[in-house]
């Protein structure tokens, strides 16, 4: 730690106060294991509302070409994301940031990379309709449900409905994605009391996660995220500067969420919290990610620029990077001294917030059907 870094000094100086270090506490406070998910009271659980998420999240019915199903871009096999630096993108375009898992998600507050939805039903309506991304009309989009009697049958049964609601399709598909959740990893066992659910080296990741690597100031709670914005310096994507593709998708978004002009022609790389707050003081800023699922949901960062987790300590050991926005770059962000050794105690400790794979067999999606002629 840097003598002059007073904000990192007075992080690490509270946690030792209260016990944080794992060399005092082998279980520091403010890391917890999850619990259940939190459930919202205007959209109960249902076995049969999950079995109808389920296939609808697997079902390229919600999109403007019929082709592109949320599980296009976060894909079972690759974390619930797509293990790709750029998402994938409506076809005739490409996405503009990194996929992120679904896996647990349930226990957001503040979704997408700039927290721009505030539940899962949000996020499922924003991912269906946007441009890059599923490009749907909600009227298209019932009508091809309507015209498929399995649909109509379990929205008539779950929800009431005479026909297909895409408003429903939407609370559906959340109510699937809050089962999408990891309990078991060998941090929460540990977390649970389990002592040996933790190797030797993965204990001593955990002591430099609260202590002197000081992961825990942004990466806390149950969930291991603060859900705060911040610059770490990540570099812009290089896709900016050598894809067309890449470059059409970023005018096209910095355009619809709205900048000056000037910033129009000159932006090099994403404002992130910007396009919500218009601030200068918010270029750069990102939502703090989860690390849970990590070990499945490479590359990382909001434009995946960094690889491994081998990387990403790598990163922030040597005090993060440098991009457009260096004036707003997190104070919290300095070079951290660690060792080989400690630096690879560090990433087998990341691998602990990762249990086995969650793999389900792919539900079958049922087919439209001509609806029947009219009787005289």
């Amino acid at each position: 730690m840097k003598p002059n870094n007073k904000i990192a000094a007075l992080a690490l100086a509270g946690l030792a106060a209260t016990g944080a270090f794992a060399q005092e506490n082998p279980r520091p406070e403010g890391l917890a294991a999850l619990g259940p998910p939190p459930i919202p009271a205007d959209n109960p659980m249902t076995p049969e509302k999950i079995a109808l998420g389920e296939k609808l999240f697997f079902d390229p019915i919600l999109s403007g070409n019929y082709g592109m199903s949320c599980s296009s871009c976060h894909l079972p096999d690759a974390g619930w994301a797509v293990q790709d630096r750029i998402s994938f993108g409506y076809p005739g375009t490409t996405h503009w940031r990194n996929s992120q898992t679904i896996v647990n998600s349930a226990y957001y507050g503040k979704l997408f990379w700039a927290g721009a939805s505030g539940s899962l039903e949000h996020q499922a309506r924003a991912a269906a309709r946007g441009g890059v991304a599923g490009n749907g009309e909600d009227d298209m989009m019932e009508a091809r449900m309507a015209f498929v009697p399995e649909y109509v049958q379990a929205f008539n049964e779950v929800f009431g409905d005479d026909w297909p609601s895409v408003r429903h399709a939407y609370m559906a598909i959340a109510a699937y994605q809050r089962t999408l959740v990891q309990t078991d990893t060998p941090f929460d066992n540990y977390m649970n009391g389990d002592d040996e659910a933790l190797d030797e080296a993965q204990k001593r990741g955990l002591a430099l996660f609260a202590g002197k690597a000081n992961c825990i100031t942004c990466h806390n709670g149950p969930l291991l995220s603060n859900e705060a914005y911040y610059n770490t310096g990540v570099p812009a994507y290089a896709g900016w500067d050598d894809d067309p593709l890449a470059q059409i998708t970023f005018r096209f978004e910095i355009f619809a969420k709205g900048v000056t002009e000037e910033k129009y022609r000159t932006l090099k790389d994403d404002p992130g919290l910007y396009f919500r707050t218009k601030q200068e003081s918010d270029m750069g800023k990102f939502r703090v990610p989860s690390l849970r699922y990590t070990a499945y949901t490479f590359p990382y960062m909001h434009n995946g620029m960094l690889e491994t987790l081998e990387d990403v300590v790598e990163f922030y050991d040597q005090g993060g990077g440098t991009n457009a926005f260096a004036e707003n770059k997190s104070e919290l962000i300095q070079p951290l001294g660690l060792s080989d050794d400690e630096k690879a105690d560090l990433v087998a400790f990341l691998g602990s917030l990762s249990g086995e794979e969650i793999l389900p067999d792919p539900p079958e999606i049922p087919f439209m059907e001509a609806l029947p002629a009219p009787q005289n």
